[in-house]
């Protein structure tokens, strides 16, 4: 029985000492520095989108007046299809007036569903020194869907924003938002503006 207890004992130190000095050597946890990425809310595909549209456009301006006020970059990601007649020149092409959007916002054009691929988009958010992304725009259950999940392949910190996403459908938006923990406005207003203080 002793001799049980000795050798429990050692192999206890053995497990804990590996486990120690892992801890020692763990790196500081990077600061949040988010970026908010507007997607594809263009005026041909708006029609095509669920009545809730008209709430979800206003949170979108909210989102880009809280990135702005903190000093968070604004992406503009757009879609280009032949298909719909959907390129650039075309009023088809352009986010409507209303939206809070500036020419000075990075914009991104794509032709896949994911933002990142084959485009610049990820250039442009390592260029703006961000690694946590904020999804708003359409649709769910396409355009946004694919770029959250191309974020996650690319070690982004990826959050949908619940209310700031469209899709064709308002029950299928709805089962997107609760499938991939879609965060609130209040949420990512909480971290927007604690963002900064974590290296101070």
């Amino acid at each position: 029985m002793k001799k049980l207890t000795i050798l429990l004992a050692i192999m206890l130190m053995v497990i804990s000492v590996p486990s120690f000095a892992q801890d020692k050597t763990e790196k500081p946890k990077e600061p949040i520095t988010p970026a908010l990425l507007v997607i594809d809310i263009q005026k041909a595909f708006l029609p095509m989108m669920s009545a809730d549209k008209e709430m979800a456009m206003e949170y979108i301006n909210a989102l880009i007046d809280l990135f702005r006020k903190n000093g968070y970059p604004v992406i503009r990601v757009y879609h280009t299809s032949g298909e719909y007649g959907v390129t650039p020149g075309t009023e088809g092409f352009e986010f409507p007036e209303t939206v809070k959007i500036l020419p000075t916002d990075p914009k991104v054009l794509k032709t896949y569903a994911d933002g990142f691929n084959k485009t610049d988009l990820d250039k442009v958010i390592k260029a703006t020194g961000s690694n946590t992304l904020f999804l708003c725009g359409l649709s769910a259950v396409g355009c946004v869907l694919a770029t959250w999940n191309g974020a996650q392949n690319l070690d982004y910190k990826a959050f949908m924003v619940k209310s700031a996403i469209i899709s064709h459908n308002s029950e299928y938006t709805k089962n997107v938002e609760q499938m991939f923990d879609a965060v609130s406005y209040e949420v990512v207003q909480l971290i927007i503006e604690n963002a900064g203080k974590q290296s101070k």
